[in-house]
């Protein structure tokens, strides 16, 4: 029984480009507060597991579904205000945890996602 996926692939929702293999960009592993919204007062809280310039892992009791779109804010250390993302899409899911692709985020914001990026990998 365990978590192996090899032998249970139909429970995730996640596509075979999610493996690692063409993801773009570093990743940094972090533990902050995601909040996002999308149609019809849909929201959720979430809390962020690895980021990357253009998009991040998270976690959420919320449920999200694969191709939503969302807007989100994002809420990092050393900034006082919410780093905010225009766009993201779901692009996988498996139990509370998913994957979001930033698909629309301004040049300032983005550069702000850059320069953290980059600076917590060192």
């Amino acid at each position: 029984m365990g978590n192996d996926d090899s032998s249970s692939n139909e429970k995730t929702n996640r596509p075979d480009y999610a493996s690692g293999a063409e993801r773009r960009g570093r990743r940094v592993a972090i533990n902050r507060r995601l909040f996002f919204f999308g149609d019809d007062e849909y929201e959720g809280e979430a809390s962020i597991l690895d980021l990357s310039t253009n998009g991040c892992k998270a976690t959420s009791l919320t449920q999200v579904k694969v191709g939503q779109s969302l807007k989100l804010s994002l809420f990092l250390q050393d900034q006082q205000w919410p780093l905010r993302i225009d766009e993201a899409v779901v692009r996988w899911t498996d139990g509370d945890t998913f994957g979001l692709e930033f698909t629309g985020i301004r040049p300032a914001q983005r550069e702000r996602l850059r320069a953290l990026v980059m600076k917590s990998k060192g």
